[in-house]
């Protein structure tokens, strides 16, 4: 579970590094899955022979795969809340860059820093979270991501 706040605390947190996840690795049976969900059955995703001869050696897994994992890091480390809250949901994001292809059986994992948070409402919060997607062994990240979520106490 990601940083646990309450709502008078958020705002010490801001500019500061909320954690990082648990590493999680990105097998072809996942990006297979994702492919079928999304429609997106490009060979370098889903054919690994035919991926072998691309520049990048093999098949990766899609740049929206990689940003839907935002999630699955916020729980498992790297995300924020507020301890009274009913919900977060996502509100989307400021920016997103895909820096760096992630090779099926890479591991990856978030790492966030919050930037900003704002009540825009009594009881509703918003945050800002600059997620950062490593990849193990590799310098350049996967993406990074001004994630926004909205909490409601």
């Amino acid at each position: 579970m990601g940083k646990l706040v309450t709502s008078s605390s958020i705002y010490d947190e801001v500019g500061k590094e909320i954690g990082v996840s648990d590493w999680f690795e990105v097998t072809q049976d996942n990006v297979d899955k994702f492919a079928d969900v999304t429609l997106d059955h490009q060979f370098i995703h889903i054919d690994p022979e035919k991926a072998a001869k691309s520049p990048f050696g093999g098949t990766i897994a899609h740049g929206f795969y990689t940003m839907s994992m935002l999630s699955h890091f916020a729980e498992s480390g790297c995300g924020i809340s507020i301890a009274d809250a009913k919900m977060g949901v996502n509100y989307g994001c400021d920016k997103l860059r895909f820096i760096h292809p992630v090779r099926v059986g890479s591991k990856i994992r978030g790492r966030s820093v919050l930037i900003d948070a704002e009540e825009k409402q009594p009881g509703q919060f918003l945050f800002k979270q600059r997620i950062t997607v490593e990849i193990e062994g590799v310098e350049k990240p996967a993406l990074i991501a001004e994630w926004l979520t909205m909490a409601f106490l």
